[in-house]
């Protein structure tokens, strides 16, 4: 088999394109860029809203419906990692460097400048972390939990290529394994590099932010290139050692540092507020999740216009990650059945972003609120920098999140290198190192461009442009992973373990009543 596939050479190639639009003319670029992203931000916000909430009922329906019990593989299949390290590995993936950058920052932003009411209430305190914990829960895990189940089925059930076209085969045939497909997976590819980009864009400035507030290093975007290049080398030596190595490894140091981090800045800070605010907007959140999931304030521009800043934004960053975390979560998932990896998927990483965003912003929003310092006036990259400087042991408390910042950028990085290697190797399992060192120099470059053009509003319309044709891909994989699974037999499976049941129970009966017998 050809290791370089036409496929990686035709994105190759436009990845180049685009790099080398950026370089020569990066306010040409923002300036399309932004354009078409405020057209789709006023056009098709609702097509986001909707698509995103009818993702997260099809992965309950699936869960618990006859088709919960078929297995990601074949028979005899067993899961390749152990309970621990899959969630290590799926969380590092999935949500990495954005605890760090948003985690605090994000609720005291929208205490600040709240969705609705007062800024700076009890109020707006309350939805600032209902608000983070929509943007970070069930919703976006429903989105990667199903669009994963998707790949891993059709990859391990029915030994096909772990590509995006590869799931529409059962709706359009051949069709997939030609120029069609070959569109479905190129549209995959940039929405990845666009997603993973603003992660590598954020991770940088935070990074930058902490060393500045540390050691005043100059907080400048060469300082974030330097960084981002670092990074870089250390992320694509990752990825050359292979799956079961560098990322598995750095996953579970990543697990190890988040954990001590949390529990040090839970029972540093302001403990029992904390704590006491995250049970009380946690079943606010569970109570309201729908409606807030499906909110939009069209008759109030202002309202409205947040909506679109902050929710539309994170579901469309969301979408564009599917093709990196889905497909990375499918390569680790074997074994699995259909019921267990999507609960474990949605609800026990929503809960553990819950409990990080209750606990970073909620101490946020103590320090503003009730001890009157101006936490929200801060950056968003140092404001964590910040609070930690009103606790015991700040500077400790820096040195680890900066640490923590860095093995999620180097995972996050090598992670989407290896799918995009697996995207444009014909789904292999374990594309050649060229391939992924490619991808590793193209996604810093695309990272390093649209923070050069125009910082976090460059990276964010990247994914926004990137999720919308993403989005009906998205719906048409689920359309035909339904139809797939109605020609698995698990109807006629059930009916014989109904008809055993029944067996056991008359015979239980019958003991009962003849305790002679």
């Amino acid at each position: 088999m050809n290791k370089f596939t036409p496929m990686f050479w035709i994105a190759l190639t436009i990845g180049i394109v685009f790099v080398s639009w950026g370089a020569i003319f990066p306010d040409h670029l923002l300036n399309i860029m932004m354009t078409v992203r405020n057209g789709i931000l006023d056009k098709f916000g609702w097509f986001y809203q909707l698509s995103v909430t009818f993702m997260l009922i099809i992965s309950i329906y699936i869960a618990f419906s006859k088709f919960g019990k078929i297995k990601l593989g074949k028979k005899d299949d067993k899961p390749e990692y152990n309970t621990l390290t899959w969630f290590a590995m799926l969380f590092s993936a999935g949500m990495g460097i954005g605890l760090l950058f948003y985690g605090l920052s994000e609720p005291v932003t929208h205490y600040a400048t709240p969705p609705v009411g007062e800024a700076q209430t009890i109020e707006s305190a309350k939805q600032g972390l209902k608000y983070s914990y929509l943007h970070w829960g069930i919703h976006a895990w429903a989105i990667y939990a199903i669009v994963a189940l998707a790949l891993a089925y059709f990859k391990f059930k029915k030994d096909m290529p772990g590509l995006m076209s590869a799931t529409l085969i059962p709706l359009f045939g051949d069709r997939m394994k030609g120029k069609t497909g070959y569109l479905v997976d190129i549209i995959a590819v940039f929405a990845t590099l666009f997603g993973v980009a603003i992660s590598l864009g954020v991770g940088a400035k935070q990074i930058n932010g902490g060393l500045n507030y540390l050691w005043g290093v100059p907080n400048t975007f060469p300082v974030q290139l330097i960084i981002m290049g670092v990074t870089a080398v250390l992320f694509i030596y990752s990825a050359a050692t292979g799956l079961s190595k560098g990322i598995k490894y750095l996953s579970n140091t990543n697990l190890i540092l988040a954990v001590t981090l949390f529990f040090a800045f839970l029972l540093l800070g302001p403990t029992q507020f904390v704590l006491e605010t995250y049970s009380t907007t946690l079943g606010s959140y569970v109570k309201d999740f729908t409606s807030m999931g499906l909110r939009f304030a069209p008759f109030q521009e202002e309202n409205n216009q947040w909506v679109k800043d902050w929710t539309i934004f994170y579901w469309a960053w969301w979408i564009s990650w599917t093709p990196f975390v889905s497909t990375f979560i499918a390569r680790v998932s074997k074994g699995r059945s259909v019921r267990e990896f999507l609960v474990a998927v949605i609800i026990a990483p929503s809960l553990v972003c819950t409990l990080w965003f209750g606990v970073f912003g909620g101490a946020g929003i103590f320090f503003d609120f009730v001890q009157g310092l101006d936490v929200a006036g801060q950056s968003l990259e140092t404001s964590l920098f910040y609070v930690f400087d009103q606790l015991p042991l700040s500077s400790l408390l820096s040195i680890i999140a900066i640490i923590l910042i860095m093995t999620f950028f180097v995972t996050s990085g090598d992670s989407a290198t290896f799918v995009l290697g697996m995207q444009t190797s014909n789904g292999s399992l374990n594309p050649p190192f060229f391939v992924k060192f490619s991808w590793g120099v193209i996604l810093t470059a695309i990272a390093a461009i649209l923070m050069g053009a125009g910082g976090l509003d460059g990276l964010q319309a990247a994914a926004i442009i990137s999720g919308l044709p993403l989005t009906i891909i998205l719906l048409l994989m689920i359309a035909s992973l339904l139809k797939s699974f109605k020609t698995e037999p698990v109807e006629a499976k059930s009916k014989q373990e109904i008809s055993e049941t029944k067996s056991k129970k008359v015979k239980t009966e019958a003991e009962a009543t003849n305790p002679a017998k």
